[in-house]
């Protein structure tokens, strides 16, 4: 009964993420959900600015202290290993539905350069972000990221494999295509509003940090394996492994 009750609570929360994903794909993009990232309530924008602030920090933070490896030695103490990752994405989309429900539009105009060759190269290129970062996912294991793997290898009696350092495909031009995916869906905006700058712009100050901690802790499991990898392939921006081998090298003759 326990590996059962698991495996639904698995599906239940995998597909609860599912439609909070898709649905926040057409909020920033403005388009089929009712409430986007550009319409809804509309405050001062100082007051929005605040509110969306701390939406965000929420967001970070629960993402950023159940990613650690210390509060899983912790968090595993109390609830089995099994559902613990997915009881983290579990979190994660109750976080991203608050983020969504109570975010406050700023309308102001940055800049619109719709009907124009650059509003349909970002209008394409929006979709090429979300391609890039659904394709990472399934590259490296994309049941495994939600925690559907964790909760079928119970009802198997399967012992899960240790995890391994997987470098395929676009892991060969950037260490983080997964958050590359996030950065061009987020920037790539036709229409871009203040809200949606402000939005832009802490999602991906947030990326650099976690990308810092994430590192950190991949350095911790696979040690040399990663800093030669690190070496060799640049973070986020495709610009050629001689490249990023030279300014690796330079840093660390720094």
């Amino acid at each position: 009964m326990r590996r059962f009750l698991a495996v639904i609570y698995g599906l239940v929360v995998y597909f609860f993420f599912l439609a909070t994903f898709v649905y926040a794909i057409f909020f920033v993009a403005g388009i089929v959900v009712p409430k986007a990232i550009d319409t809804g309530r509309v405050l001062p924008a100082w007051q929005a600015a605040l509110i969306d602030g701390l939406l965000l920090s929420v967001f970070a933070i629960q993402h950023s202290v159940m990613a650690r490896q210390g509060f899983k030695r912790v968090w595993t103490r109390i609830i089995p290993w099994r559902i613990e990752r997915s009881t983290y994405v579990l979190a994660a989309t109750l976080a991203l539905a608050l983020v969504m429900w109570q975010w406050r539009a700023i309308p102001n105009q940055i800049w619109d350069v719709r009907g124009t060759i650059l509003g349909s190269a970002l209008g394409v290129l929006f979709w090429v972000g979300w391609a890039i970062l659904l394709t990472s996912t399934f590259l490296i294991n994309h049941f495994e990221l939600f925690g559907l793997k964790q909760v079928w290898s119970r009802v198997q009696s399967q012992p899960l494999e240790r995890p391994s350092l997987k470098t395929p495909a676009l892991y060969k031009l950037v260490r983080h295509p997964l958050y590359l995916g996030f950065v061009i869906a987020f920037w790539s905006a036709p229409v871009m509003t203040a809200g949606h700058l402000l939005f832009s712009l802490a999602t991906t100050g947030y990326i650099l940090v976690g990308i810092f901690f994430e590192e950190r802790d991949l350095v911790q499991a696979f040690g040399d394996r990663y800093l030669e990898y690190r070496r060799q392939v640049p973070m986020l921006i495709p610009i050629g492994r001689r490249a990023a081998e030279k300014r690796s090298a330079k840093t660390f003759v720094r």
